[in-house]
């Protein structure tokens, strides 16, 4: 094996166990910023070992045994270690022997839960949503500063002055690395799904930058999904997020053009779709609604889900879409939701009706540097005939966008509207 082939090898094992050793290691120094480090440490050694011996059978075991030895080495330092010993009031060989073997117990058991005592501690409350995230992308998805500063199209520096400070925080704050107890638990949980899909939503429709889609990391935060899905089955709200994300991802192979420009819901090949998603995010749906009301992603799901079910576009049900929107916007009230009832009541009873709902948000103080709301105001004048009024809030809406390839969209919608017919 050549040593880039082992650097490779090194990266995607740690890409998939580093959640698991930070989450262990966490469990036993109390400290997340610290096990990170620990676990560092034995990506060190691997990166350092492997070119030369090969990649171990069990590279994800070989990490943890590493991590653990450097822990043990801290706690030797510290004199914890030697504390620990004089607790147990063996003699020296016997007490050593112990105390390994406890710390043994502390990396290899209770993994799920260690995992997630880590995810609710990265997605903490206590933390701004910039530090969550930056976070949670670097613990449990195992990415790299610089991979989460291009993700954000952010300076790399940004991004690890917001991981420091949130591990800062963290320790100032001193945050235990446990589960919130059972009050706490809905609060806390929907900070953590709101990080998740904050990631999904910046890979699905990215809010900056030359690329309309970034699918990366769509699949990063379908893999935390996932992982959460595994370790609270009896979440509603979990498996409606899974099945949010995973019907949404179905429809990226037929977002763009081949030279990268968007291609709208209605205008997409849905042969394209990735039916396996599909299949996945509808059994998501059918757990969640197995386990009770549909919270606000579930409620989503089940919009995507008629999208997903309707082989055209003309067979979309949206009359049943207008109703889950207005379902939504019982349960989870916002100017956004509202906007998008709009297009799901224009689509399902006429352009004016959606208007009427658009032009009401027209003095919502939070949406007035939202592209999106000229963008379907523009959208339903065009469909009334008023094309000249729908060209000019294209163009509003070309000025609001900080994506380069949405606002050549409007930029295009607009020019057309105003080409005289051939």
């Amino acid at each position: 094996m050549t040593a880039a082939d082992a650097h490779r090898a090194v990266e995607a094992v740690w890409r998939i166990e580093s959640a698991r050793v930070i989450a262990g290691l966490a469990r036993m120094v109390h400290d997340v910023g610290l096990a990170e480090e620990l676990a560092q440490d034995a990506l060190v050694q691997a990166l350092e070992q492997w070119p030369r011996t090969g990649v171990p059978d069990n590279p994800g075991a070989w990490l943890t045994l590493a991590a653990k030895h450097r822990a043990i080495d801290l706690f030797r330092r510290r004199d914890v270690y030697e504390r620990k010993l004089q607790e147990i009031g063996r003699d020296a060989e016997v007490r050593q022997e112990s105390a390994e073997a406890e710390l043994d117990d502390a990396l290899d058991d209770h993994i799920g839960d260690d995992l997630l005592r880590l995810i609710f501690t990265a997605c903490h409350p206590v933390l701004p949503p910039e530090g969550r995230l930056a976070l949670t992308l670097r613990l449990l998805g195992g990415l790299t500063t610089q991979e989460i500063a291009r993700a954000f199209l952010v300076p790399e520096p940004t991004v690890a002055q917001r991981i420091v400070r949130a591990k800062r925080t963290l320790a100032e704050k001193k945050i235990a690395i446990e589960l919130p107890p059972p009050a706490e638990l809905p609060t806390r949980l929907a900070s953590l799904l709101e990080v998740i899909y904050l990631i999904f939503n910046e890979g699905y429709a990215a809010t900056a930058g030359e690329d309309w889609i970034r699918p990366s990391l769509c699949e990063e935060a379908m893999r935390l999904g996932r992982v959460l899905a595994g370790l609270m089955p009896g979440e509603p709200e979990v498996h409606g997020l899974l099945a949010l994300m995973e019907i949404q991802a179905s429809r990226i192979p037929a977002r763009t053009a081949p030279d990268g420009s968007p291609i709208l819901l209605l205008d997409q090949d849905r042969a394209r779709w990735d039916r396996l998603l599909v299949r996945r995010g509808l059994a998501a749906l059918a757990r969640a609604e197995s386990l009770g009301s549909l919270g606000p992603y579930g409620l989503q799901a089940a919009i995507a889900a008629c999208h997903a079910r309707a082989l055209t576009p003309q067979d979309t049900d949206w009359e049943r879409i207008a109703a889950l929107y207005r379902l939504l916007a019982h349960v989870a009230p916002s100017p956004v939701v509202e906007l998008n009832r709009a297009v799901a009541v224009g689509m399902a009873y006429g352009p004016a009706k959606g208007l009427e709902i658009a032009d009401a948000l027209m003095q919502e103080r939070t949406l007035r540097g939202y592209a999106h709301l000229p963008a379907v105001r523009a959208d339903l004048l065009a469909k009334l005939g008023r094309a000249e009024e729908a060209a000019g809030e294209f163009e509003r809406a070309a000025g609001l966008t900080r994506n380069a390839r949405e606002r050549t969209l409007f930029l295009d919608r607009a020019a057309a509207l105003l080409r005289p017919p051939a």
